[in-house]
């Protein structure tokens, strides 16, 4: 039987996200990023259009490593300005039913203490549509921000995820006791004081002692995303995630990705089928060829070349400023995202250049895009899901609303009528509709931690 394919949103709280540039196109809306009915309007769309969520991405640290300063990243508005993508959760969530939230939050900087009762209030107050894409961060500047004096190395950060996941699930799942909250009025008694216990974990990087504060939500633990695709990476993924965020280059290298991930599961004692696997996608689609290639030239006048540079220089950890155009970029191992790096001497063989760099940013990312009438882009999505194995498709922004719009009229009716893609949402959480269980199956490593009645 033929995976039902599933689609999130792929955006961010700040005016240019992935595609840099598309907000000086005069239909783009991401202007209005500050404005709450925006995303309002924004869930609602999607809702009505049968997505499975929206994906939330985020970053700390403005991107400076392009010229050694954040002028070019304010100049472009390169994910910067950016607000908080957990305060939109609750207001779309307001207006929608079934729509999923997946933020990103990086655990470095934040205390698993507090972080926890964050996920737990969103879990109750979305009831049960939540997940967490975990990640360690990529930007010195970030790390300057709070008082360091740069990151900690790529792997040292994974190990440091490991130990902070410990203590999510300990709070998360250990704390209360399921039939904890009593709410006896007669008695005057809320909660079982014998049903609640405290965490208590002394490791290298963290010390708790402490009860969690927030009663069982729906899910306990949030679903739990991962876009790592490194060799640690894949082994944290492994390990922890439930939906992994892969980046689309050649069929060939996603496939090892995914097949990687599911060898990995089972050697953690996980099926295969426990994580599901989401593609980074760009579609610019119309009625007709012709149609989505003006509109794909249309769109290409207004990218900006310097700040996909500036976007690529902070994700790889590359000073792209200093190279000129066909010079050979020196790939030494950085602190940034490592899986890049990979991909991107995977795509443009291992000697590439600032030039071969911006031949792939047509849209003002390393992302090609895929363009094409809505059959062909249909045919090409099915082709990835039979020929990797993926489940779904995390769909950054182009020109907003109207690239949404254009999936939600022109493509998701195809796939429907070609029994690929649902007609109605079904009832349930986000890990329900995911996995057929409200709560992390016995064989996840969180569950270990799960609190006996």
């Amino acid at each position: 039987m033929r995976r039902e394919i599933r689609f999130n949103a792929f955006d961010m709280n700040c005016v240019g996200h992935i595609q840099q540039g598309l907000w000086t196109h005069p239909r783009d809306q991401s202007h209005r990023y500050a404005q709450l009915n925006y995303w309002m309007d924004y869930a609602r769309r999607l809702e009505a259009g049968l997505f499975d969520g929206i994906f939330l991405a985020d970053v700390l640290g403005i991107n400076d490593v392009y010229g050694g300063n954040g002028d070019a990243a304010l100049r472009g508005a390169v994910q910067v300005p950016v607000n908080d993508p957990m305060m939109l959760v609750p207001a779309m969530a307001a207006v929608t039913k079934h729509l999923s939230f997946g933020v990103t939050a990086n655990l470095t900087y934040e205390p698993p203490f507090l972080f926890a009762r964050r996920m737990s209030t969103l879990d109750h107050l979305t009831g049960g549509r939540i997940g967490w894409n975990i990640v360690t961060g990529y930007l010195d500047s970030a790390a300057r921000a709070i008082g360091l004096a740069g990151q900690s190395a790529h792997d040292d950060r994974y190990d440091l995820a490991d130990e902070y996941m410990e203590v999510i699930y300990g709070l998360l799942e250990g704390s209360w006791q399921d039939d904890a909250v009593v709410a006896d009025r007669a008695n005057g008694v809320y909660a079982d004081p014998a049903k609640v216990r405290k965490i208590r974990h002394q490791g290298k990087q963290y010390s708790l002692d402490a009860m969690h504060l927030c009663e069982p939500s729906p899910q306990r633990t949030p679903v739990l995303y991962q876009a790592g695709s490194s060799t640690r990476g894949r082994e944290f993924a492994a390990t922890h995630a439930e939906c992994v965020f892969v980046n689309g280059q050649k069929i060939e290298g996603v496939r090892a990705i995914v097949d990687d991930i599911g060898a990995r599961a089972i050697a953690a004692g996980r099926f295969p089928d426990d994580i599901k696997i989401f593609m980074g996608a760009t579609i610019v689609t119309g009625r007709t060829d012709k149609e989505a290639r003006e509109k794909f030239e249309d769109y290409r006048s207004h990218a900006s070349s310097e700040g996909a540079l500036v976007h690529a220089a902070a994700s790889l950890g590359i000073d792209f400023a200093g190279y000129d155009l066909d010079e050979p970029i020196r790939t030494a191992k950085t602190a940034a995202i490592v899986s890049n790096v990979e991909a991107m001497t995977r795509s443009a063989g291992p000697q590439w250049t600032k030039r071969k760099l911006l031949e792939q940013m047509v849209l003002g990312s390393r992302q090609v895009p895929m363009v094409g009438s809505a059959e062909k882009i249909a045919d090409t999505l099915i082709d990835w899901v039979d020929q990797v194995g993926i489940d779904g498709f995390n769909l950054s922004r182009t020109v907003v609303p109207e690239c949404f719009d254009d999936i939600i009229e022109l493509v998701i009716p195809i796939l429907q009528d070609r029994g690929l893609y649902k007609t109605a949402y079904r009832e349930g959480t986000l890990r329900e509709k995911l996995f057929d269980s409200p709560r992390l199956p016995a064989r996840h490593v969180g569950a270990r931690f799960r609190s006996v009645t």
